[in-house]
């Protein structure tokens, strides 16, 4: 990001602590998707992002663009919901099988009541469920004084 002012010299980036904490945290996420044809699709989501194992989990209507573009383009961007403390996450979505942890944590994560949180596991049981792994992430604090020192790329 030379081009932006950021220094080649890694002092002062965001520790992937950071980047981690925003994504668990982070109640709505961006996903974008492309089609067969390279047409973009975005669209807001809730998801799960497992801390320690490096990957984002959400489930999708088997009949809806997304699951459709995933289809014919694994590649995937999530990004958690800040425009100011910026986590893009670049990777590829695999089609994975229901696991009632991970649509438990889920369910934790969005619903405090006992009865709806069943009901939402089992929602995202019954979808199409992806699991995108992580090529590479960016962070980018959006305030003009940590911009430039700030602007992190993580690679696994």
């Amino acid at each position: 990001m030379r081009g932006y002012g950021v220094p080649d010299d890694p002092e002062g980036t965001l520790p992937w602590s950071w980047a981690e904490e925003r994504l668990v945290k982070s109640r709505n996420y961006w996903l974008a998707t492309v089609d067969s044809q390279d047409a973009p699709h975005a669209m807001p989501l809730w998801g799960l992002w497992r801390r320690g194992e490096d990957q984002f989990w959400f489930s999708a209507a088997a009949d809806s663009l997304k699951v459709r573009n995933l289809a014919a383009n694994p590649n995937v961007v999530v990004a958690a919901d800040s425009t100011v403390e910026v986590v893009s996450v670049e990777g590829v979505a695999t089609r994975a099988q229901g696991d009632r942890l991970v649509a438990e944590d889920y369910a934790a994560k969005y619903e405090t009541d006992p009865v709806a949180r069943a009901r939402l596991a089992d929602f995202f049981l019954r979808g199409a469920i992806f699991r995108v792994t992580p090529i590479r992430a960016f962070g980018v604090i959006e305030r003009p004084d940590e911009f430039a020192e700030r602007a992190t790329r993580w690679v696994w």
